[in-house]
């Protein structure tokens, strides 16, 4: 598989205060990489940096072949980068299906294919956004990303906080995008469920990289040394 997503030992902070000190990862065409590590190690930081709404200070960020450090987030974003960013950020004021048009793009993924992966979604076509539960919303987050028809989907805390039925639905999901083929880079807690979907893994402490292979070769001594479970 060709690599789609490249980054080499790339640094990235907040003003004076540095947070990423060497991450280096990859995505191939149709791979899901899982993006792992405790809580403030860097993982959100490495999406914002990728994404570019975070300028890295050092390393390489080239996605599909084209090197993303000059460029601004929207056009980043144009090259097939489809954001599912922590927190959800759906345009409360906006209805569910204003919410998907307002991120079209031409290409395979529509508002009915959406709905026909997240039925609920049709089911609450005309509510503002606000009115959604927080699974409700991350489906909403989940569906205008994939209106972008994006080439790499990341999502950044997948199921963070939802209820146990809904998280089983979004893992559904990220199972049926893998099977299509489409690469997605992931951020989640429960190791059960990453390494039901994920094929590699992508380990952070401290804000670099400690170790990336096949999520069979993370072991329980590694998971608990760098995950905490």
């Amino acid at each position: 598989m060709s690599a789609l997503l490249e980054i080499e030992r790339v640094e990235a902070g907040y003003g004076p205060v540095q947070a990423l000190f060497g991450v280096d990862l990859t995505v191939a065409e149709g791979e899901v990489v899982a993006l792992m590590g405790r809580n403030g190690m860097g993982k959100t930081t490495t999406i914002r940096a990728l994404c570019r709404l975070l300028p890295a200070t050092a390393g390489t960020i080239r996605f599909g072949g084209t090197d993303l450090a000059a460029l601004p987030p929207h056009r980043a974003a144009r090259l097939g980068l489809g954001l599912v960013p922590e927190g959800r950020r759906c345009f409360a004021p906006l209805t569910v299906a204003e919410n998907l048009v307002v991120a079209a793009n031409p290409g395979p993924w529509d508002q009915p294919r959406v709905e026909r992966l997240f039925p609920r979604l049709a089911e609450r076509r005309g509510q503002s956004a606000r009115t959604l539960s927080g699974g409700e919303q991350q489906m909403l987050a989940i569906g205008r990303a994939l209106m972008t028809n994006p080439r790499l989907l990341i999502l950044d805390e997948a199921t963070e906080g939802l209820a146990p039925v809904v998280r089983q639905e979004i893992w559904a999901a990220i199972r049926a995008l893998k099977a299509e083929g489409l690469s997605i880079l992931l951020v989640d807690k429960s190791l059960r469920e990453l390494s039901a979907v994920a094929d590699r893994a992508v380990v952070l402490e401290r804000g670099a990289s400690v170790w990336t292979g096949p999520m069979a070769g993370l072991t329980p001594e590694m998971a608990d040394r760098w995950l905490g479970v």
